[in-house]
C-alpha cells in the first residue's frame, strides 16, 4: 500500500481552444479514503478524471497516481481500477467472456473472473451476452472489470447509474469495506443523498476550479444549517423571531424550525423576552443545502 498521497493533482488545467474545462486544479487523496467528486454538469469533473487516467492531456499541471502518470505505472490495472462509462462492452460477447478476455490483457489469473461475478452479484448472467443486459447489470460487470487486478485505488464516475435501491446499498456497502482495507475511492456522482452515506470526504468543483475538499462533517457543520426549538409558548417565540427577520415554521406540537440560525442567536433572543425552552437544537446542514451554496445554486 501507498504511504503517500494516492492522487496527487497539482494546476491542473484543460483547455478545449477557449473553453477551459478544468482551471488549476489542486488537491490530494490519502488512503483508505472514500472522496466524493461532485460538481455542477459541465463543472469539469469527467475531464479531470479522464486526465487522472491519462485518457486526456492536460493543457498545463500533472495529474499523478502514487506520484507518477497514469501511463508509467508499472502493473496499472494493479493499481488502479476505473469505470468511467459502462458502455465498453461488445454487445454480442457474454458477460464472463468479456471479463477473461480483460483478465488475460492484464495477466490476472482467469479463475479471479468468477471470483467477481459473484461478488458483483452476475453469477447467474456471466453466460448471456451483454447486449441483453440491464444498465445496472452492466454497472456491475464495469466494476468488475476494474476489480480485476485488486487494485489499490477505485476512479468511478457515476457508478450507481442504473441500479435499482437494493443495488446502490450494496454498492455503498461495497465501497466501504473496499476503503476499510486501506484502499482509495474516488468518486463522481449527482446523487447528493447517496453520496452523503458513502464519502468521508468531498471535493467540490465549479467551472473548472476547486470550491472546496474537506471532511463530509466539518463541511455540513460548517454552513448554515437550522435550528429546532420546542417552547410552550410558541406564538410568543414566533412572534419575536420574525421581529429578528429570523423565518420560522411550525413543527408537531410546540415546536418550531428555524432557517438560517445557530442555538446562540435563537436562545438569547428566547432569554430577552423570558421565553421558556423544552428544547433548542442545532441541525446541521445536509449535503445538498452545501453543494448549493457553495455553487451559486446550480444543480448536480
Amino acid at each position: 500500500m501507498s504511504s503517500g498521497p494516492v492522487v496527487s493533482v497539482e494546476g491542473l488545467t484543460k483547455r478545449f481552444g477557449s473553453l477551459v474545462a478544468v482551471d488549476d486544479l489542486s488537491f490530494e487523496l490519502a488512503p483508505g479514503t472514500i472522496t466524493g467528486f461532485l460538481g455542477p454538469n459541465g463543472a469539469g469533473k469527467t475531464t479531470t478524471l479522464r486526465m487522472l487516467l491519462g485518457l486526456a492531456e492536460p493543457t498545463r499541471g500533472s495529474a499523478l497516481l502514487f506520484g507518477r502518470r497514469y501511463r508509467e505505472l508499472d502493473r496499472a490495472p494493479h493499481r488502479v481500477g476505473a469505470v468511467l462509462e459502462a458502455t465498453d462492452f461488445h454487445p454480442g460477447r457474454r458477460g464472463r467472456d468479456h471479463l477473461r478476455t480483460l483478465a488475460y490483457a492484464a495477466r490476472v489469473p482467469v479463475g479471479r473472473v468468477d471470483e467477481l461475478l459473484r461478488l458483483v452479484e452476475l453469477e447467474g448472467a456471466g453466460r448471456r451476452r451483454v447486449k441483453g443486459y440491464s444498465l445496472g447489470m452492466r454497472q456491475r460487470l464495469a466494476l468488475a472489470a476494474a476489480l480485476l487486478g485488486d487494485p489499490e485505488l477505485l476512479v468511478l464516475d457515476e457508478p450507481a447509474n442504473g441500479l435499482d435501491p437494493e443495488g446502490v446499498r450494496w454498492l455503498r456497502d461495497f465501497l466501504r469495506a473496499f476503503a476499510a482495507e486501506g484502499k482509495t475511492v474516488f468518486v463522481s456522482s449527482h446523487v447528493l443523498a447517496e453520496v452523503a452515506q458513502t464519502v468521508d470526504r468531498v471535493a467540490i468543483i465549479t467551472k473548472g476550479r476547486l470550491v472546496t475538499l474537506s471532511p463530509l462533517g466539518e463541511l455540513t457543520s460548517r454552513v448554515a444549517g437550522a435550528v429546532r426549538v420546542r417552547t410552550p409558548t410558541r406564538e410568543v417565540l414566533e412572534t419575536a423571531l420574525g421581529r429578528a427577520g429570523l423565518q420560522s415554521s411550525r413543527l408537531d406540537g410546540d415546536g418550531l424550525h428555524v432557517a438560517g440560525a445557530d442555538t446562540h442567536a435563537v436562545g438569547e433572543l428566547a432569554a430577552a423576552q423570558g421565553i421558556v425552552l423544552h428544547e433548542l437544537v442545532q441541525e446541521a446542514a445536509s449535503l445538498e443545502d452545501v453543494f448549493l451554496e457553495l455553487t451559486g445554486g446550480n444543480a448536480a
